[in-house]
């Protein structure tokens, strides 16, 4: 049954993101792609993030992230916050502390900056339901997706 589960989520579609936080110990970003819009009245975004992330404590402590729409050209990215040293992750990238004192790069497509609002643990993953505090768009382009990515995270095996 496992393996009939991961197959059947492995033919789902996600957009993929970098999150990015920040404390008084330091900042971090990750990348996420279990991510969606719940309203738009108010404007609420869901991201869930498993406990053992660095960035999932920073988020639990901050109440705040900022996540990034990354452009399809921007394929980079993803080893540079899959990594695990947070001063490398940032190490030659344009990025700004927005008002909640999150990272905000400038480079994406665009950007959310949200304060937590909720958060749920319904399985193995805190479902952090953040309200939009501010945001921006950058420039036009294609959103990089799971289908331009073979590396899709469905679970561990």
């Amino acid at each position: 049954m496992k393996e009939q589960w991961q197959s059947a989520f492995g033919q789902m579609t996600y957009g993929i993101y970098v999150l990015t936080t920040k404390t008084d110990d330091g900042i971090n970003g990750m990348i996420a792609s279990w991510v969606t819009q719940v309203s738009y009245d108010p404007p609420l975004i869901m991201a869930a993030v498993h406990p053992n992330r660095y960035s999932h404590d920073m988020i639990v402590t901050t109440r705040a992230f900022g996540l990034h729409i990354i452009n399809q050209s921007q394929k980079d990215l993803l080893k540079r916050f899959k990594g695990p040293d947070p001063k490398e992750k940032f190490a030659g990238i344009n990025w700004k502390t927005g008002t909640a004192g999150v990272p905000i790069l400038k480079n994406c497509l665009a950007w959310f900056e949200l304060e937590v609002i909720e958060q749920h643990q319904p399985g193995n993953h805190t479902l952090f339901i953040a309200k939009v505090v501010d945001a921006g768009v950058h420039s036009e382009g294609t959103p990089l997706t799971t289908l331009d990515y073979e590396g899709m995270y469905v679970g561990k095996k």
